[in-house]
C-alpha cells in the first residue's frame, strides 16, 4: 500500500507547511490538519535510515514499558513483553544461522505471538513471508515454493495443513511448530524458552536499514494465483506513521482489529499506526458480527479498521444495544459501499469515516479525509503538482490501455472510466518493489506511457475522476466486460441490485452465451424468504439499461468471501447457468416472455444450440 503522494520527497519545511497551512482551496481545517500530521510524521523517514519499525518498537518499550500494546482473547502483551518476546525470536534467527535477507514463511491465525515473530527475525534482518492462512493444498504449496523459505514456523491450528503438502515443498525448509501439536515439527516456543529477553547486541548482526526488505505480503488472488510483493521497512515505517498523522493517533486510542494479520492493513497499518504512537491493539482472531460491537464497547475503543464487506455484514445484523454505546472517534479502511455507508454512519454513529484506497505493492494511494461519501479521496491542491496518479482510457475488450495515434496513452476526460496507473520513479516514495516473480513484477509495469521511456504501474482498477477531484472506485479491470457492444461493471450493476427488494446480498459476473459475443451477466442473489423474481425484474427494469440487466439470476444461500471480504466470484463464473451441475434455483431472463423464468435443461439445451437468439 504505497503513499502515493511522495510525501517525504516534498521536503516538506516551514515555506511548504505554511502554504498548507494557509491553503483555501484545498480540504476543509480538519483535512488539512490530518495531512499536516501525515507530511510531519513521515518526512523524517527517509532522513534516518537505520530506524526502522522492529527497533521503533523496542524504544518505545522504554519509555512506554508497562502500557498495554496488544490485547486479545489468549493473551495481552505490554510494550515491555512484546519487546521481550521479539527479542526472542531475534535470538532464535540468528542461532539458528539465518542469513540477512534469509527467509521465513510464517502460516499463523491472529494473535500476540505473531506480530511479535515477524518484528523479531525482520529486526536482525530476515524477511518474513506471511502466508494466508485459508490456503490448502497446491494453492498452499504455490505460496510457499514462491518465497522459497529456509523455515516455516506453523501455528498449531494450521498445522496439518502444512503437513499435508510437505512433499510439494522444499525439503530443506525446516519446520517449526508453535503450540501443542502431535506433528514431526520441532517445538518453536520450547526453544524460546532458554533464550534471552534482553535486547540483543547489534554488534552480533548486520542491522538492516530502511532499503532492505523486510516482509513478504501475497495478494487475494482474485485474477490468479496469489503473487508475493516485496515490502521494505522503509514501507513498514511510512504505512505505520503516514495512518498515525492521518488518524491522530494517541497513547489514549485502542484501535480494534479483526482483519487477518496475513495482509497490509490488518497486519501492518492498524497495529503501526497505534504502536508508533503509544496506543494500544485489540486483535480478535477474526470477525464476527455477534461479538462485534460488544468487543468495541468492553475494550473501550476509540478506532476500529474496517475493509470490503465488513460494514455491510453489520448493517445486516439485528439492532444490539452495545451498538450505540461505544466511544468511537474515528473508523478507517477501505471499501466502504457507498449504498450502505450513510446508513451505517448514521446508524452505528460514527463520528468520522476516513476511507481511502491502496494497494500493498502500488505505487499511489487516495485518501478521503473529508469523508465524502462513496469517494475513495482527492488530492490536495498544494499536492498536485507532485501527485503521481493517472486516469487512462481503457479497453474492457483487449484488458488493455488506449492509444493515441501518437502512441501514448489517452488521459481520461471528467466523470470517463478508466483504468488508475501510478508513476514508477526512482526514489523509495515513488518505486515499486515488485513481487518475487519477476514475470509478474514485469506485467504490472506500463511503459512509454505520456513520454518515451516513462514507467507507471497498472493498478488494474477502473475509477472516474469528478470536477471536485474526488476519484470514485468503478470495477476491477477483469470484471468489467461487454455486451451488446457496452461495457458493464460488475461493481456498479451490484450496487444496484443490491437495492431491490428483499435482496441481501449480490455478486455480478459474465457468463459466455453460444452465438453472442461478449459476455452476459449474471448475478447470484442472497435473498430474504419474501423475494419475488418478479418484483426483481421490474426493478431492474427501471435501475438498469437493458445491456446492463442480468440475463441469468442464481439464488444462493451465501456468496463466498476472501479473508479480506472479497467476493470470490470465479467458482461462480466456472459454473456459469447450466441446471444440470447447479442445484440452487436458477432464472433466465427471457425475452420473449419478457419475464424471468426458471432456467431448465430444455432452456439450457436451446440457449446452447442457439435456438434463443438473443
Amino acid at each position: 500500500m504505497a503513499i502515493a503522494l511522495r510525501v517525504a520527497s516534498l521536503a516538506v519545511g516551514s515555506q511548504a507547511m505554511d502554504r498548507l497551512a494557509t491553503s483555501q482551496n484545498g480540504c476543509e481545517d480538519s483535512s488539512r490538519k490530518a495531512w499536516v500530521r501525515a507530511l510531519e510524521m513521515t518526512a523524517p523517514i527517509a532522513r534516518n535510515p537505520a530506524i526502522i519499525l522492529p527497533l521503533v518498537i523496542d524504544r518505545m518499550s522504554h519509555t512506554r514499558g508497562d502500557q498495554a500494546a496488544i490485547f486479545s482473547q489468549s493473551e495481552n502483551l505490554t510494550y515491555k513483553s512484546l519487546a521481550q518476546r521479539s527479542n526472542q525470536y531475534s535470538r532464535w534467527a540468528l542461532a539458528q544461522g539465518l542469513p540477512f535477507g534469509g527467509m521465513v514463511a510464517l502460516l499463523m491465525p491472529n494473535c500476540p505471538e505473531y506480530l511479535a515473530i515477524w518484528l523479531g527475525v525482520t529486526r536482525v534482518g530476515g524477511v518474513v513471508a506471511l502466508i494466508n492462512t485459508n490456503l490448502a493444498g497446491d494453492s498452499l504449496a504455490h505460496a510457499i515454493n514462491a518465497v522459497d523459505p529456509a523455515h516455516i514456523i506453523v501455528g498449531a491450528p494450521c498445522g496439518d495443513a502444512l503437513e499435508d503438502v510437505a512433499d510439494k515443498i522444499s525439503p530443506r525448509a525446516q519446520k517449526w511448530i508453535f503450540g501443542e501439536s502431535d506433528l514431526p515439527f520441532r517445538r518453536i516456543d520450547e526453544t524460546l524458552v532458554n533464550l534471552s529477553t534482553a535486547t540483543i547486541e547489534e554488534s552480533r548482526f548486520k542491522a538492516p536499514t530502511i532499503a532492505d526488505p523486510a516482509l513478504y505480503i501475497f495478494t487475494s488472488g482474485t485474477t490468479g494465483l496469489p503473487k508475493a510483493a516485496r515490502v521494505s521497512h522503509f514501507r513498514l515505517m511510512q504505512w505505520s506513521y503516514w495512518f498515525a498523522g492521518l488518524m491522530n493517533a494517541e497513547p489514549t486510542d485502542r484501535m480494534y482489529n479483526c482483519l487477518p494479520l496475513y495482509h497490509s492493513v490488518g497486519g501492518v497499518v492498524a497495529i503501526g499506526a497505534m504502536l508508533v504512537r503509544g496506543g494500544s491493539v485489540v486483535l480478535r482472531d477474526r470477525f464476527s458480527a455477534s461479538w462485534f460491537w460488544r468487543d468495541i464497547v468492553s475494550y473501550d475503543c476509540t478506532i476500529f479498521q474496517y475493509i470490503g464487506e465488513l460494514c455491510r455484514h453489520l448493517v445486516n445484523t439485528r439492532p444490539c444495544e452495545a451498538e450505540t454505546e461505544h466511544r468511537l472517534r474515528l473508523i478507517c479502511g477501505n471499501g466502504l459501499d457507498p449504498t450502505i455507508w450513510r446508513k451505517f454512519q448514521e446508524r452505528f454513529r460514527i463520528p468520522h469515516i476516513l476511507e481511502f484506497y491502496a494497494a500493498t505493492e502500488g505505487t499511489f494511494s487516495l485518501y478521503n479525509t473529508e469523508g465524502r461519501v462513496g469517494a475513495l479521496g482527492r488530492i490536495p491542491s498544494f499536492l498536485k503538482q507532485k501527485a503521481s496518479v493517472a486516469l487512462i482510457r481503457y479497453d474492457a475488450t483487449s484488458s488493455e490501455p488506449v492509444r493515441g495515434e501518437d502512441g501514448f496513452c489517452v488521459r481520461c476526460s471528467i466523470d470517463e472510466v478508466g483504468e488508475a496507473i501510478g508513476r514508477i520513479s526512482a526514489d523509495r516514495e515513488g518505486g515499486f518493489e515488485g513481487y518475487a516473480d519477476r514475470a509478474a513484477t514485469e506485467k504490472k509495469i506500463l511503459r512509454n506511457v505520456f513520454v518515451a521511456g516513462d514507467a507507471w504501474f497498472r493498478s488494474g482498477d477502473l475509477m472516474r475522476k469528478d470536477r471536485e477531484g474526488f476519484f470514485y472506485f468503478v470495477d476491477r479491470g477483469g470484471d468489467t466486460f461487454r455486451w451488446k457492444g457496452e461495457n458493464v461493471s460488475t461493481t456498479e450493476v451490484a450496487k444496484i441490485i443490491s437495492n431491490a427488494p428483499d435482496v441481501l446480498q449480490t455478486a455480478v459476473y459474465g457468463v459466455m452465451v453460444p452465438g453472442s459475443e461478449g459476455r452476459a451477466g449474471m448475478a447470484a442473489l442472497v435473498v430474504k424468504p419474501g423475494f419475488q423474481v418478479g418484483a426483481l425484474r421490474e426493478y431492474i427494469a427501471q435501475h438498469l439499461p437493458q445491456f446492463a440487466r442480468p440475463l441469468f439470476v442464481r439464488i444462493v444461500d451465501r456468496i463466498e468471501m476472501t479473508e479480506t471480504f472479497k467476493q470470490s466470484k470465479n467458482e461462480l463464473s466456472r459454473q456459469g447457468y447450466d441446471p444440470n451441475l447447479i442445484t440452487d434455483p436458477l432464472y433466465f431472463n427471457d425475452p420473449i416472455r419478457q419475464a424471468f423464468v426458471p432456467l431448465d435443461s430444455q432452456t439450457f439445451d436451446d440457449l446452447k444450440s442457439e435456438k434463443i437468439r438473443l
